[in-house]
């Protein structure tokens, strides 16, 4: 039987500023849709992570920081009392196997729907543009709503709703967080100028558009510390919304990266392609180039297999890599990759909703 950690150190310990780690091989967000909707996480929740621990650092799915912030039903949130209770069943899960796992702080901003949102109000937004594409309710599916635009004085309850959640996840026991600040929700959102065409400080030149992904990000690691708080982007990707990309991605992306650095955060994590999809990236876009400007970890995501994780890693583009389907069907994921063993693959209908079937109920491989 091969043991490919003979070809490389994605199967040794590392760390994450000051998340140790048994390996590099990282749990990406995977939205299951098996909530209720009270967002409340159960003990189907902690077995599903718990089984999936062997994972250097399982990233939660994306995990609702408000009631505003919901753009799909059967989703988790962090900001009340039983939520966070939850939470910490699945941590405690975790944890009792030898596992890290960080809690990955979601706002939606356009994409939702008024039937998601409290009191059926709009959605909001960096400014009023409508995205494209039909979300998920207790109804089915219905098409996202028009947002509003946030006033200024409403972005610092904006901030206090990430603070809110970050303090939460704190409490839930998580080693971490991370920041969403990518596949075109909120903060991906003001990043863009396709979504954002304000005119007050965090719109217009790239400098106001990157500010609140910062403006959180301080807020955050004024929390936890930089080295327990990460960051995700996703520079190239229209998902959600079909959403267009910034006119100048590297100038903006590469400004915001620059200024994260001030944080010393435990690593970046970025989409590298289309989410979910291609590799491919526009000609005039260079993610490797992007990755460089950042100081700390970096983990690359998107369609990786092995063998490209393995040739990345020896090029010193990454530092760790993420994969996110192949964990749906392979709970022991780590060791199939270190042994060579074949991969199960999850049929899409298993991905979302229901209970434990297609959850928690792969096998693991057998020696």
């Amino acid at each position: 039987m091969p043991d490919n950690s003979l070809l490389t150190d994605l199967f040794t310990p590392s760390s994450f500023g000051a998340i140790a780690t048994a390996n590099r091989i990282v749990m990406a967000p995977v939205t299951r849709s098996r909530y209720g909707e009270d967002g409340v996480p159960g003990m189907l929740h902690a077995t599903y992570y718990a089984q999936r621990a062997s994972a250097g650092l399982i990233v939660s799915e994306a995990t609702n920081i408000s009631p505003q912030g919901r753009g799909y039903a059967a989703t988790p949130g962090i900001w009340n009392d039983a939520q966070v209770a939850g939470w910490r069943r699945v941590t405690d899960a975790v944890h009792a196997v030898g596992g890290k796992i960080v809690c990955q702080l979601w706002h939606v901003g356009r994409f939702s729907s008024v039937k998601l949102q409290p009191d059926g109000g709009s959605p909001v937004a960096p400014s009023a543009i409508k995205a494209e594409g039909s979300t998920y309710t207790t109804e089915g599916f219905v098409p996202v709503s028009m947002p509003r635009a946030l006033e200024t004085d409403e972005i610092a309850g904006i901030i206090a709703q990430y603070v809110h959640a970050a303090k939460n996840a704190l409490r839930a026991g998580f080693d971490g967080v991370e920041v969403h600040s990518a596949n075109c929700y909120l903060l991906d959102q003001f990043l863009r100028d396709a979504t954002n065409r304000r005119t007050d400080q965090y719109g217009g030149t790239l400098e106001n558009r990157v500010r609140l992904t910062l403006d959180v990000t301080e807020a955050i690691v004024a929390i936890w510390g930089g080295n327990r708080v990460g960051i995700r982007l996703s520079p190239v990707t229209p998902d959600v919304g079909n959403t267009p990309l910034d006119s100048n991605v590297m100038g903006t992306y590469g400004h915001l990266i620059r200024e994260l650095n001030r944080f010393e955060l435990a690593y970046l994590h970025i989409v590298e392609g289309t989410t979910g999809g291609s590799r491919v990236v526009p000609d005039n876009v260079d993610l490797d180039q992007l990755r460089a400007m950042f100081n700390g970890p970096y983990i690359g995501n998107n369609n990786y297999d092995l063998n490209l994780a393995i040739d990345r890693r020896a090029q010193g583009k990454i530092d760790a890599v993420a994969f996110g389907r192949l964990f749906i069907a392979n709970p022991d994921l780590v060791e199939r990759l270190r042994r060579g063993k074949e991969l199960a693959i999850a049929p899409r209908e298993s991905y979302y909703n229901g209970g434990a079937k297609g959850f928690t109920d792969w096998p693991v491989a057998t020696l």
